[in-house]
């Protein structure tokens, strides 16, 4: 089965609404996702890289058209978004809980509620009491979760896995990897779903 790895980090906008269109992107070519959490910032120094917020502060009418430009996605699939009061976002908690939760039967589930959390209920999961909260409503196991995100090797975990996906060429979140194939931004999905018709 085919399989495209997901590069988020949940204080990314375009991650999440990527999140949302993504999964059935990839059924309808038969391919699987595979979540890749890393910490955007860390990203951002390894490669020079900045927000769209600082990178196109003094651009005219840049960050006008993005924001209606985002809008117009939202609308067109369907989803529900709200601009994060908070944002932005020091997501390294809720991160590093992604990091534990790789590979376990819950994983999917507290993806979906972080998220949530982030762009539809417009919460602050980097408050450690909210994100407390999200998990127990989400029915994640909120005390083994909470000793996870302070242990050593899941902080270093984090660490190794925004390394990586520096070095595979990620310079930003959402990022979408099909093998070596590198698609950045909710704007490479049409680009990304041609791909996957080419490859049968």
């Amino acid at each position: 089965m085919k399989e495209i790895e997901f590069v988020y980090d949940f204080g990314s906008p375009n991650a999440y609404l990527v999140h949302r269109v993504l999964p059935d992107l990839a059924a309808r070519h038969g391919a699987a996702v595979r979540p890749s959490p890393v910490l955007l910032g860390g990203i951002f120094k390894a490669t020079n890289n900045q927000s769209p917020m600082e990178a196109f502060s003094r651009v005219r009418h840049k960050l006008t058209y993005q924001a209606r430009e985002l809008q117009r996605f939202v609308r067109r699939h369907g989803l529900v978004f709200h601009m994060n009061p908070h944002f932005p976002v020091n997501t390294l908690l809720p991160m590093r809980g992604a990091v534990f939760a790789r590979g376990k039967e819950w994983e999917n589930s507290y993806i979906d509620a972080i998220f949530n959390a982030m762009w539809v209920h417009g919460q602050n999961p980097s408050e450690r009491h909210v994100f407390e909260e999200v998990l127990r409503e989400a029915g994640l196991p909120v005390r083994r979760m909470l000793e996870a995100v302070d242990m050593p090797e899941t902080k270093q975990a984090l660490v190794d896995a925004t390394a990586v996906a520096v070095e595979r060429g990620v310079f930003g979140a959402p990022s979408m990897l099909l093998g070596d194939e590198l698609f950045f931004g909710k704007d490479s999905l049409p680009d990304l779903e041609y791909e996957l018709e080419q490859a049968g």
